[in-house]
């Protein structure tokens, strides 16, 4: 009995303070609620702030900073559910205090983990910026002082012109016609600040004149920010646009900034700016009507007074400031050169229509050029007669001079960038594979005319820190073009009346299938070299039947998670380049992939944002001439992969790129049979975790990237086979503890990149007998233990990455 009475009175014990920590728990509910509600009122505003600043984002931050919005959301709701519970009621507030360490932990995750991969490619793009601006700043000083020193303008003989003429940007751009545009922003101002009757507000102007700019500087101006406190939305619309996303973006923004602001009660005061808008339908379902929000609308398009309370129709430059404008790219400077031809600069000049895009491209197209070359381009320009009554027809007849005036070679790389759907970036590397096999150039070429035309004003060259140095990758750099310029491509590509006898068949935006236009011609087969179409959802019922005997560059964009391959793709023999772009937000599931099999001379592939199936290999046939392939943002099925014999299917095989695959945990060991693979990039994937055991069977590997991938640990001690590797870049690898020893065997290596490896804390001793390296790029901490190797190897050049902020916290 005794013995009962004690197991008793333990469990007893036991249960009562079981009890005790429950109800302490439940009664510790409600201030751990105000400490959570302290901590998202001091997260969703930064959250908001960065996912609403206007930067485009890449579609895996985007995500996953809707996925912490939500959370902060959610924990929002518990909070408030929290503080009106009863502190009674003891077993609600135990699950209502389970739910928030839930979501606590996952806020907790999140900063601890991908927030610190978000500052490192945010501090990344903050060093290219900074050296791009102070590259602009240095360069500007220097062309000043050569001014100042050696001004020479040449009135006589066959040419007159500025010495180091200058390039433009957008900035210069606008500070160079801001005085024409001052007026346009006072009234819109006015229009947004102090018009409470005013709600939807348009600025409408046609292509090039300048409507973006301004909108984008209304944005920047103090006033405006002070009183919409920062709570500005920048949205690109364009021709094609998935409403739906851009619907739930403005949602997202409008309820977070209530949230942030923390007074259901209390009017908001919010901007949302609507750029690049063509459709009133489209328009209607992106203005939402919110107390205290207000929408700017900035279009080529006149909308009716139903939709906007009010529009500023955007003037163009006034003949002095178009005059200044034209002479800061022709000659750089802002007034015409003493010596010119006053009257053919003017009757050039007059001849732009005071458009500020025309008068950037023709002044480029003129720089340099001879007097009668200047005549002979005021004759083409006064023969520009419009098609139409549109002003912007006859622009686009206008400006048509300055690809006229470019070699053959180059004016069809011009016209080539029309394949791509406006306002998104085109990575270099398509435009690459594609000139390369059109136009029979070499790569070094293909640079050089992608330099000629951003010279000359007709592109945008956006380009990482890295572009440049001989090991660089075209991933590293990516190119922009003014929807004008786009329109002009698309302009001249299309002049001739048959669609069948066209070089390139492009579609101008995004339709739900294949346009009529071509429908009705299939019976004759098309001769286009190149073929871009840009549509949602395909279905194998969606494709006609057509034949492309003579087709060497299909590009397929779309906007769906689930897609069909067109059967007449088989009757592409010629196919040499194939690009598949998904611009939706979630990956797309491809379908009848077999026709693949059929592309014999097919020889790049880029593959973004699709799921990546087990291969079909009884299905395929080798590809034999298929020497790239470019997977970005792709999810990869890695079950059963290793039994898939790649060399088989890609016995020529030379380039390999996966980039931001971030579900990869490892590389499938399949990769490993590709013997012939002289570059392999597997760049900004953030769950790898290892490369295979095997990878020293890619004996004739030449460059390896593996950069950006912050949970791969070590390098693969098959590394010493790679005897012909001559460039390796493991930078931005913060968990990358070593460079292995075996490193020593790579006798043929002439690069490292190292840059952000905190981990990293001694060097092998293999590393003396590397006679070939010749350039380290690492971080200040390890740069004397590589100089120290100088005296060893005298070829050695050791370059210090610069340093922005610590890395020492990443190791806690």
């Amino acid at each position: 009995m005794a013995v009962t009475d004690f197991f008793a009175g333990e469990i007893a014990t036991e249960l009562l303070k079981m009890l005790i920590s429950i109800t302490r728990k439940a009664c510790l509910c409600k201030p751990s609620a105000e400490q959570l509600l302290h901590t998202i009122n001091e997260l969703l505003p930064i959250i908001n702030e960065i996912k609403y600043s206007g930067v485009e984002l890449p579609a895996i931050r985007q995500h996953q900073l809707d996925t912490i919005s939500r959370a902060l959301h959610d924990g929002y709701e518990l909070a408030g559910k929290v503080l009106n519970s009863s502190r009674w009621n003891v077993y609600k507030n135990l699950q209502l205090s389970r739910k928030m360490d839930k979501v606590e932990k996952k806020i907790s995750r999140f900063l601890q983990g991908p927030l610190q991969a978000h500052v490192l490619a945010d501090v990344h793009h903050l060093m290219f910026d900074s050296n791009e601006r102070f590259d602009r700043i240095e360069g500007s000083n220097r062309r000043l002082e050569q001014r100042l020193g050696s001004m020479i303008i040449d009135g006589g003989g066959d040419r007159w012109w500025a010495e180091e003429p200058m390039k433009i940007d957008d900035d210069e751009l606008f500070e160079l016609v801001k005085v024409g545009m001052e007026l346009g922003k006072r009234k819109v101002k006015d229009m947004i600040l102090d018009r409470d009757d005013l709600v939807v507000i348009g600025i409408n102007g046609i292509g090039g004149s300048g409507k973006t700019t301004l909108a984008r500087e209304i944005c920047r101006d103090d006033d405006v920010r002070s009183y919409y406190n920062n709570k500005i939305l920048f949205l690109t619309v364009s021709q094609s646009p998935n409403v739906e996303q851009l619907r739930q973006r403005i949602r997202d923004f409008l309820s977070e900034c209530i949230i942030g602001y923390n007074n259901w009660n209390t009017v908001t005061p919010t901007l949302v700016v609507l750029d690049d808008v063509w459709s009133e339908p489209v328009l209607k379902q992106l203005i939402l009507k919110v107390p205290g929000c207000k929408t700017l609308v900035v279009s080529r398009m006149k909308f009716s007074s139903l939709v906007l309370n009010s529009t500023y129709e955007l003037e163009l430059l006034r003949e002095e400031d178009a005059i200044s404008l034209f002479c800061h790219t022709a000659f750089g400077r802002t007034s015409i050169p003493p010596g010119a031809d006053v009257d053919l600069i003017k009757q050039v000049v007059e001849k732009c229509k005071g458009l500020p895009l025309a008068l950037k491209v023709i002044g480029a197209a003129l720089r340099d050029q001879p007097e009668k070359y200047w005549e002979g381009a005021k004759k083409r320009l006064s023969r520009a007669i419009p098609i139409c009554d549109s002003h912007e027809t006859e622009l686009l007849n206008r400006m048509k001079l300055s690809i006229d005036y470019l070699s053959e070679k180059v004016r069809n790389c011009f016209l080539d960038l029309g394949s791509f759907p406006e306002d998104k970036k085109i990575p270099l590397d398509i435009l690459i594979n594609i000139w390369t096999e059109l136009h029979d150039i070499d790569e070094e070429e293909a640079f050089a005319i992608l330099v000629e035309l951003s010279n000359k004003n007709l592109l945008t060259l956006v380009n990482d820190s890295r572009a440049g140095d001989k090991y660089s990758s075209c991933y590293d750099i990516s190119v922009s073009q003014h929807d004008v310029l786009r329109d002009l491509a698309i302009h001249m590509s299309s002049s001739l009346e048959s669609v069948n006898q066209r070089k390139r068949m492009l579609m101008a935006r995004r339709e739900d299938g294949i346009p009529k236009e071509w429908q009705r011609n299939t019976e004759t087969p098309f001769l286009a070299r190149i073929v871009s179409i840009h549509t949602g959802e395909m279905r194998e019922m969606d494709w006609s039947k057509m034949e492309f005997p003579k087709a060497e560059v299909l590009i397929l964009n779309f906007d769906s998670t689930d897609y069909f391959l067109p059967h007449f793709i088989e009757n592409m023999p010629k196919l040499r380049a194939l690009v598949l772009i998904n611009y939706s937000t979630k990956t797309a599931e491809l379908h009848n992939l077999s026709v693949l099999g059929t592309l014999g001379n097919l020889r790049s592939l880029w593959l973004e944002k699709v799921t990546i199936p087990q291969l079909p290999t009884k299905a395929i046939l080798p590809l034999a001439n298929l020497h790239k392939i470019s997977l970005l943002l792709c999810k990869i099925n890695l079950h059963d992969q290793s039994e898939v014999d790649l060399s088989h299917l890609f016995p020529r095989l030379t380039e390999l790129t996966m980039d931001h695959c971030i579900d990869m945990t490892i590389l499938p060991s399949s990769i490993c049979q590709v013997k012939t693979l002289k570059i392999l990039n597997i760049t900004n994937c953030e769950s790898l975790e290892e490369l295979p055991f095997d990878f020293g069977k890619l004996i004739f590997l030449q460059i390896l990237r593996v950069y950006a991938c912050p949970k791969l640990k070590m390098l693969p001690f098959g590394i010493k086979n790679l005897i012909w590797l001559e460039h390796i870049d493991i930078s931005q690898c913060v968990n990358l503890h070593c460079l292995n020893e075996e490193i020593g065997a790579c006798l043929s290596l002439k690069e490292i990149d190292m840059r952000e490896c905190p981990q990293i804390k001694r060097l092998p001793k293999s590393l003396t007998v590397l006679r070939s390296l010749a350039r380290v790029i690492c971080d200040e901490e390890l740069s004397w233990q590589w100089k120290e190797l100088e005296q060893v190897l005298p070829g050695l050049c050791v370059q210090v990455a610069e340093q922005y902020f610590d890395l020492d916290w990443l190791t806690e």
